[in-house]
């Protein structure tokens, strides 16, 4: 399948990735791996006042990834946002090599993230579709969604009915940024690039999420919304009960929960809060 194949590029890459950042380097070998485009580690050690990259690969080669080279994604000016680039520094990042300078002091690379970026682009372009499964990154958090790259910097979006079915108010109840989560491709549009992905169908289904609870246990739960009939507390990142009110609970505080009744048909929990 389509995804599995993606999935598998995308360990293979991680580890070419892992063993390139170790190996020390000859200048043949360094060519072998342009000329492939292989995928390589960079540590961004800082961004210097015209917002390249500089930083190391394996046995400290000197690198700069040019502020244009730094992403696919340019603003209104068509220059690279600084966004994209200041909260790199530290980090390590995947690229390609654009090009090669041997000079006196060794070997220097010039290295290109936004290539990396265009090819991904380019075979998902091609070959993305719903219900794909693949494998992201959080890359950001909002109040009403989170965004996850899939790979070379493309980035998808979960919006929080697609993230859980316990009604989040905040993409960080659940999702933390630097997460690495399974997502399905919920929907692809070739027109404007706009990938929507969803996570919660990796949660468990309600009947596997109550296959390890029964009626009269006593668990720890998070208080999620408040309505006329009853407080909802997650159980789970996705499974929900019902409790009856009490005074002085809020969103996002834990409390501790009977189960007093699972009503499988319904696919309803009622719950007692009782600390």
């Amino acid at each position: 399948m389509e995804e599995e194949k993606i999935n598998r590029e995308n360990k293979k890459t991680d580890v070419k990735s892992k063993k390139i950042r170790t190996q020390e380097y000859s200048l043949k070998k360094l060519e072998q791996i342009q000329k492939e485009e292989q995928v390589l580690d960079m540590l961004v050690q800082e961004i210097d006042e015209n917002f390249n990259m500089i930083g190391v690969i394996g046995n400290n080669i000197k690198c700069i990834v040019p502020r244009e080279e730094a992403s696919s994604i340019v603003g209104d000016d068509g220059l690279v946002e600084e966004k994209h680039i200041v909260n790199k520094k530290g980090k390590l990042v995947h690229v390609c090599i654009k090009a090669i300078n041997n000079t006196n002091d060794g070997i220097e690379l010039v290295l290109s993230k936004r290539k990396l970026e265009l090819k991904v682009r380019k075979w998902m372009y091609m070959h993305l579709k719903a219900g794909m499964k693949l494998k992201g990154t959080i890359v950001s958090l909002t109040d009403y969604a989170a965004f996850a790259d899939v790979g070379g910097g493309v980035t998808g979006v979960l919006k929080l009915q697609d993230i859980s079915d316990i009604g989040i108010n905040n993409a960080g109840d659940i999702l933390r940024i630097g997460q690495r989560i399974p997502v399905l491709v919920k929907k692809f549009d070739r027109d404007t690039g706009k990938i929507e992905l969803s996570y919660k169908e990796f949660l468990g289904t309600f009947e596997e999420n109550i296959s390890k609870i029964k009626e009269g246990d006593i668990i720890e739960g998070i208080v999620r919304n408040r309505i006329k009939t009853g407080i909802f507390v997650e159980l789970k990142p996705n499974l929900i009960g019902l409790a009856e009110h009490v005074n002085g609970v809020e969103y996002g505080q834990k409390v501790l929960v009977s189960i007093k009744r699972i009503l499988p048909e319904k696919k309803k929990i009622k719950l007692i809060i009782i600390g």
